[in-house]
């Protein structure tokens, strides 16, 4: 299977997390790309229409895009304890803390091409504010509920989860989104010493 990705995309790492907990590493060829809404890769754009990353093309020739797609995918490769729950509450409870998660990833994914990529005379401080707005209010959620809901082992909403904060440790190291969190900050400490999660660290890649 050909794993169109950037080693710095919270998207592509939560691919690669599965990959990773489950031992499938070796089934993935990793097709390296730099992309950019203004300037898309060409070898990417050859396989995706969306021009987006993560994709992967199966080994049947199957173009599988959006994280969300390609870890369902990936969790029907594999013989040990599913990730997303077959069926029941449990199901649906790992199913929306993906999309949490995703939504954090996402506003800090749009932030970042916001502030990094859009001259600065055109930035837009309101919309930059919105979007971090949506990741407070979000790990503020997250943090009122609990860290019991996500468990001693992962499943995939964890690891989304730990992928987005990844990503905010990587992208915005000068937002401690920590402070006033201690639940989540000590979760995700214990996570971060997962083998799954060293391997796939941006900064390290």
């Amino acid at each position: 299977m050909k794993f169109y990705y950037s080693p710095a995309s919270p998207f592509v790492r939560k691919c690669m997390l599965v990959a990773h907990e489950r031992d499938l590493t070796s089934k993935l060829e990793l097709v390296t790309v730099s992309t950019t809404v203004v300037a898309p890769d060409p070898k990417l754009a050859e396989v995706n229409p969306l021009k987006r990353i993560p994709a992967l093309v199966t080994d049947d020739g199957a173009l599988l895009v959006d994280s969300r797609v390609i870890c369902a995918y990936l969790d029907t490769l594999h013989d040990g304890k599913r990730l997303i729950p077959r069926s029941g509450p449990k199901r649906f409870e790992v199913m929306t803390l993906e999309a949490i998660a995703d939504g954090i990833a996402d506003s800090a994914v749009n932030n970042r091409y916001e502030t990094a990529l859009r001259p600065a005379e055109k930035q837009w401080k309101e919309w930059s504010d919105g979007q971090m707005g949506k990741i407070t209010s979000a790990l503020d959620y997250l943090e009122s509920q609990g860290t019991r809901s996500l468990g001693r082992e992962p499943h995939l909403g964890s690891l989304a989860l730990g992928s987005a904060l990844g990503y905010l440790d990587f992208r915005y190291p000068d937002w401690n989104w920590r402070r006033g969190r201690p639940k989540l900050k000590r979760w995700f400490e214990k996570l971060c010493e997962r083998p799954s999660f060293v391997a796939t660290d941006p900064n390290k890649n």
